[in-house]
C-alpha cells in the first residue's frame, strides 16, 4: 500500500527523519513536526512536495491540541519525539525529570488523544510509540530515562486495549551505532558495545526505520514492545 498519510512527531532529525524519508519515498504523505516550525517547514521542503512540517512540542502539552489543529485525517502516528537525560539518584534534578517524563508519558498520550478525531477506527490504523532499552537495560543516570521507557509499555497496552481496532506498539532501540547520537562518540566507545552484540555489529537506523514500518503496517501486530539491538543483552 500507499499513498497512506502519517504524521511523526519528532521527524525532523534523527531516526525521525529517516522513517520519514523512507515513507516519502515509497509513496506515502508525511507529517513532520519539531518544537521549530522553521526548522520543520526546512525538512518537509527538503522532503519532497508529500511531506509537510508542523511545530509541536510534546514537552509542553497543554498546547498540543492547538498545535495539532490543522492536521488532517491519518492512517498512522508515530511518535519519534525525544529528549536524552542523566540524571542519578544520587543528584536527582526534579525539574528535567519532570520535563522528561511529561513528554513521552504526558504529551505522547495528549497527541494521541488530540488525534483521535482524525485516526480511522480500523486495523489498518497504527500507532508507534518509541521507547528504548534502558527500559531494561539501566545503566548511571539512567534513572528516568529507564522509569519511562518501562512506562511506554504500560501505556501502549492501555492504548492497545481502549482504542482498539486501531493497533498500537512500542519499539525500544539499543545502540544505534549510525544515528547522530552514537557515530559522534569518541573512538573506542562504541567498539566496546560491538564487542558485546553477536556478530559484532551493532543496529542501524535503516534496521529501526524497518522495524516501526512493521509495528506500523501489520495488521496482525497489536500491544507489542520490540527491541531493536541484534540481541546484544544476550552476550
Amino acid at each position: 500500500m500507499s499513498g497512506r498519510t502519517i504524521l511523526v512527531a519528532g521527524g525532523s532529525s534523527g531516526i525521525g527523519l529517516e522513517l520519514a524519508k523512507d515513507l516519502v519515498a515509497g509513496g506515502d504523505r508525511v507529517i513532520v513536526t519539531s518544537r521549530s516550525r522553521e526548522t520543520a517547514d526546512e525538512v518537509a521542503a527538503g522532503l519532497g512536495a508529500n511531506a509537510t512540517g508542523m511545530a509541536l512540542d510534546v514537552s509542553e502539552p497543554e498546547g498540543i491540541a492547538d498545535q495539532l489543529r490543522g492536521v488532517p485525517a491519518l492512517d498512522g502516528v508515530v511518535m519519534a519525539a525525544i529528549e536524552r537525560d542523566a540524571n542519578t539518584i544520587r543528584d536527582y534534578d526534579i525539574t528535567r525529570a519532570r520535563r522528561l517524563i511529561t513528554l513521552k508519558l504526558i504529551g505522547y498520550t495528549e497527541t494521541v488523544h488530540t488525534l483521535l478525531d482524525r485516526l480511522t477506527p480500523s486495523v489498518e490504523t497504527g500507532i508507534v510509540l518509541f521507547g528504548g532499552r534502558a527500559k531494561d537495560a539501566p545503566y548511571p543516570g539512567s534513572t528516568t530515562v529507564s522509569t519511562i521507557n518501562g512506562g511506554v509499555d504500560g501505556l501502549m497496552n492501555t492504548l492497545a486495549h481502549e482504542l482498539a481496532p486501531i493497533r498500537v506498539n512500542s519499539l525500544h532501540p539499543g545502540i544505534i551505532g549510525d544515528s547522530p547520537f552514537w557515530a559522534g562518540k569518541p573512538d573506542g566507545v562504541l567498539a566496546g558495545y560491538e564487542s558485546r552484540t553477536p556478530g559484532g555489529t551493532l543496529a542501524t537506523m535503516a534496521d529501526v526505520v524497518d522495524a516501526v514500518r512493521f509495528l506500523l503496517f501489520n495488521r496482525g501486530v497489536s500491544a507489542h514492545s520490540l527491541n531493536v539491538d541484534r540481541g546484544w543483552r544476550i552476550t
